[in-house]
């Protein structure tokens, strides 16, 4: 048997090199291992460090890069997150005299040929007063915010002198929609009117201005909005117009709006046109929206009991004066019949027996004595009879003259009046249901649901009819009082205004139309009164917006106003 071959043996110097190359592998594995663990450390000492500061209420500081990367001041959204304003790139039109060196002219071309030419590219410009700008031989800016193909333009003029910086604009780019709303910015300055005055120091704060501020403005209603005012100023000639939708259980303003309007992309250091808030600034004695607030007050006294009651409609002589309607409407009329017609004089009636100073009461309690609440800077101080009411005060005021207030006024009492008697602020910030706050009471439960019922039999059979739209159980009350001015009132200026609420059956929203001074055109039957000027504007609103906040129409269901309609009905 032969013997087995010899396995041959390994040279020294190869087994060295077989070791050294496993020492190296070793030293290699075990070197990673320290990385992983060093990463490990660092990831968890990270992870401790912003628990930590969540749990203190904390942000973890920012970089100096990612401080950088934000834009100088915090965007605003509506309440969807759809952008209202944010930082915007832009170009500047800027004259450097010393552009070419300190000597001799700094155009190539005459100061007078440049400012035609600069003519040419924007037609706005005074011709004349650029040439003199130009040759001044003064550095600054020429123009703020060029567009990109403006911008290529001066630049193909050639001119060293004429530079192009490139800048951070606040832009909105919705245009001109809720301009009375967010204001606008001045370069340096900050923030002027509306919320971006308010949110000014939030705004800017590097800490914060990398987070949106929502408000609770949705643009879809907005927009409708909008184009419903304008389209009802317009076919009545009117000055102006305002308009608001207001959610009754929390107080958040979902649109509001004041017409003219201004668009807050060109307003600059020197203002704008048209910037005075009529919603929130103007003040106005709004009429009759002012019967339903009375009629409540007076059932929460037990003043109105029964009402099936007959209360007289003939004049009221009151001093020197006397209370009238508008036309004969009876001998006597009941409370439901009262606020289907509108009478001037069962109304003063019932506040006379309710009492100056329970009518007084009723309006502090609604805070028509102060301000309107809400952020905005621009808010109107109401016209309140100062002192004790006297007897002819407190029946005017019961069917709206004798006490100015603004239309949030106006949509604050009515979202009490019929969200089940609860009063809150309006506000134009987004809220989390946890935030809404708790408000006062200020009518009974049982005082909402009735006038929850009077409202809607307004819409279905008195002055609101032209506001109803099938399926969204609007219920509301016009409006029309003649505008004080110097020596008495003025017969032929009128402030036209609507107060509604739908759903009637479980209200949600609040919607105040004001027309401001409408005149007798064909779009209105040549009439002047909210009748046929403000309550149509609701009329075509709410099937706009109702959808958009989650109502949708249903001819099914309505509001219970059987025994109401039994009392409108029967003879007197």
């Amino acid at each position: 048997m032969a013997a087995p071959a010899a396995v041959p043996a390994i040279p020294a110097g190869r087994v060295r090199s077989i070791n050294l190359r496993a020492q190296l592998l070793w030293t290699a594995r075990f070197r990673v291992l320290w990385i992983a663990l060093g990463f490990a450390l660092v990831t968890l000492i990270a992870l401790v460090r912003i628990a930590s500061l969540a749990m203190a209420g904390q942000a973890p500081e920012r970089t100096s890069l990612e401080e950088a990367l934000l834009p100088p001041r915090g965007e605003i959204t509506d309440r969807n997150g759809v952008p209202l304003a944010r930082a915007f790139p832009a170009y500047a039109l800027w004259f450097d005299p010393k552009a070419m060196g300190d000597e001799g002219s700094p155009l190539v071309r005459s100061p007078e040929q440049v400012a035609r030419e600069l003519k040419a590219i924007f037609p706005d410009i005074d011709e004349a007063r650029m040439a003199r700008r130009l040759a001044s031989g003064r550095a600054g800016y020429l123009r703020r915010r060029i567009l990109p193909e403006e911008a290529n333009r001066v630049f193909a003029l050639g001119e060293v002198a004429l530079e192009i910086p490139r800048e951070t604009d606040r832009h909105y780019p919705q245009g001109t929609l809720a301009a009375h709303v967010l204001g606008y910015v001045v370069e340096d300055e900050g923030g002027k009117l509306g919320m971006e005055q308010v949110l000014d120091a939030r705004l800017s704060d590097p800490a914060k201005r990398g987070e949106p501020v929502a408000l609770s403005l949705d643009v879809r209603v907005q927009g409708a909005l909008e184009d419903e005012l304008r389209r009802g100023m317009l076919a009545t000639n009117a000055i102006g117009a305002a308009g608001i939708v207001l959610d009754v259980d929390s107080g958040e303003v979902m649109a509001m709006a004041s017409l003219p309007e201004f668009d807050p992309n060109v307003a600059g250091a020197s203002g704008a046109k048209n910037v005075f808030n009529r919603v929130t600034n103007g003040v106005y004695e709004l009429g009759s929206t002012f019967k339903p607030l009375t009629v409540a007050a007076a059932m929460d006294a037990g003043v109105v009991r029964d009402l099936g009651r007959h209360w007289n409609a003939a004049p009221v002589p009151v001093g020197s004066r006397t209370i009238k309607d508008s036309h004969p409407m009876g001998a006597t009329l009941n409370v439901p019949q009262a606020l289907v017609h509108s009478s001037n004089t069962v109304t003063a009636r019932v506040a006379d027996e309710l009492g100056p100073e329970r009518m007084r009461r009723a309006m502090v309690d609604l805070g028509m004595d102060r301000r309107p609440f809400i952020e905005l800077p621009a808010r109107g101080k109401p016209l309140f009879p100062a002192g004790k009411w006297s007897r002819v005060t407190n029946m005017t005021v019961g069917f709206g003259h004798g006490l100015a207030v603004s239309p949030l006024h106006l949509a604050s009492a009515y979202a009490a009046m019929v969200n089940g008697g609860i009063w809150r602020p309006a506000t134009l910030m987004k809220l989390d249901p946890a935030d809404v706050p708790r408000g006062r009471r200020v009518f009974k439960e049982s005082t909402s649901s009735r006038m929850r019922q009077m409202l809607r039999m307004i819409s279905l059979y008195g002055t609101g009819r032209s506001a109803d739209a099938p399926g969204y159980r609007i219920g509301g009350k016009t409006g029309s009082a003649e505008k004080a001015g110097v020596g008495g009132y003025r017969k032929t200026s009128l402030v036209s205004s609507f107060a509604a609420a739908f759903p009637m059956d479980a209200p949600r929203y609040v919607v105040v139309v004001v027309v401001d001074e409408p005149k007798g055109t064909i779009a209105s039957s040549f009439q002047r009164t909210a009748a046929f000027t403000a309550a149509p504007v609701v009329g075509r609103l709410v099937p706009r917006i109702g959808p958009m906040l989650g109502v949708q129409p249903d001819e099914r269901r309505d509001v219970d106003i059987s025994d109401l309609r039994y009392l409108v009905d029967k003879s007197e």
